[in-house]
C-alpha cells in the first residue's frame, strides 16, 4: 500500500517524513495539486460508493485504490496555461479544485489532514472558541476592522499585540514583507484608519517565562520549550531565530486532555500548538497551526516527529 503525499516541493517538512518512509520501505507517490493540470493526471470512476482509476504524472502513476494513507501539507495552486481571460480562468479553477479536490477528499483512507478539516482549523478566530471549550486558557482577544473598536480594547487590556490571522508572508514581486507580531505602542494608537481595510486581530500581552511548540502526530506529545534572549524574540520569536535556545520539557497533563479534545474537535491527525507560559507558571493557548513546521527543532533537540508522522502513515503502531 502507497503513502500519497500532496504538499509543495520545496517544503523541508514533507522531506524529512519521505526519508523516514523510505527507512521503512514504505511506497510513497508525491504530487504537488499546483501540477495540476498540465503536469498531474486524474482517470478517476465511481464504482459504488468509492473513486476507483489513477493519478499519474508523465513519469509514474498510483491506483486510488491502492493507497493507504495521504499526507497533506499546504500544496501551491492549480497552474493553467497562459492566455486565459479572467473568466475563464475562474472557470478552470474552480472546476479543477471541485474534481481533482473532490475525488481526493472522498478517498476512505487515512488523512495526515484531511483538507477540509485542516481548512476549518486555519481559522484562527474559530480555534480560539474551540480552545476555550476544550478548556485552554485563552489570551483576551479582538477581531475587528473598527478603529474605535481598538480603542476599546487597549482601553481595557493593560498590553496589546497585533497578529495576522493567516499566512504571515506576503511575496510582492521581488519583494517580501513579514508581518511579525507587533506590540502596540501609545503612538501606534494615533492614527488606526489602516485598521478599516480587512480585519485584524489585537490580542493581550502575556508576560512570559518561555514558549513552548507541541507537536500533536495521532496520540504523540512531543513539547519543546522555547526560551527568548533578544527583545525581538520574546515578542515574536519567528523574528530572531539566533537568539533562541531550546529544552524539552514535560507536558502537563490537563494541558495534554486539552491537546487531545482539540484535536478531535476538529478531526485532526497533526498540528503545531504554540503556548506561552507565562511568570506564574500558567500554559497559555497562542494558536495551533495544522500544517505547522518543526523541522529545526529535530535538529536542535532529540524529538522523533518525522518518525512519528512516517509510523501513523505506514500504519505502524
Amino acid at each position: 500500500m502507497t503513502v500519497l503525499i500532496i504538499s509543495g516541493d520545496a517544503d523541508p517538512t514533507t522531506n524529512r517524513v519521505v526519508r523516514e518512509l523510505d527507512k521503512r520501505s514504505t511506497p510513497v507517490f508525491r504530487c504537488d495539486v499546483g501540477w495540476f493540470p498540465a503536469g498531474l493526471a486524474l482517470d478517476a470512476v465511481l464504482d459504488g460508493s468509492r473513486w476507483r482509476g489513477s493519478l499519474g504524472t508523465p513519469h509514474r502513476a498510483v491506483r486510488l485504490e491502492d493507497l493507504r494513507s495521504v499526507l497533506f501539507r499546504g500544496p501551491t495552486g492549480f497552474t493553467f496555461e497562459a492566455g486565459l481571460s479572467p473568466a475563464e480562468l475562474r472557470h478552470v479553477r474552480l472546476e479543477a479544485r471541485l474534481g481533482l479536490g473532490g475525488v481526493l477528499m472522498s478517498l476512505p483512507v487515512l488523512w495526515c489532514n484531511h483538507p477540509a478539516r485542516q481548512a476549518d482549523a486555519g481559522y484562527k478566530p474559530l480555534q480560539l472558541a474551540v480552545a476555550a471549550q476544550c478548556g485552554f486558557l485563552v489570551p483576551a482577544t479582538m477581531v475587528t476592522n473598527d478603529p474605535e473598536a481598538v480603542l476599546r480594547f487597549t482601553a481595557s487590556v493593560p498590553h496589546v499585540v497585533s497578529k495576522v490571522l493567516g499566512v504571515n508572508r506576503i511575496d510582492d514581486g521581488a519583494v517580501v514583507r513579514i508581518a511579525y507580531t507587533r506590540f502596540l505602542e501609545t503612538s501606534d494608537l494615533v492614527d488606526l484608519e489602516g485598521v478599516r481595510t480587512t480585519a485584524h486581530l489585537f490580542q493581550e500581552w502575556l508576560e512570559k517565562s518561555y514558549e513552548v511548540r507541541v507537536v500533536a502526530v495521532g496520540s504523540a506529545l512531543f513539547a519543546v520549550a522555547i526560551h527568548a534572549h533578544s527583545a525581538a524574540s520574546r515578542i515574536d520569536w519567528r523574528s530572531d531565530y539566533e537568539a533562541l535556545s531550546y529544552s524539552v520539557v514535560d507536558l502537563p497533563k490537563e494541558v495534554a486532555a486539552s491537546i487531545r479534545r482539540f484535536l478531535e474537535a476538529f478531526g485532526l491527525a497533526f498540528a503545531a500548538f504554540d503556548f506561552v507560559v507565562t511568570t506564574d507558571g500558567r500554559w497559555r493557548f497562542l494558536e495551533a497551526n495544522p500544517a505547522g513546521q518543526y523541522g529545526w527543532l529535530e535538529d536542535v533537540v532529540d524529538v522523533p516527529i518525522s518518525a512519528a508522522v512516517a509510523d501513523f502513515l505506514a500504519g505502524v503502531t
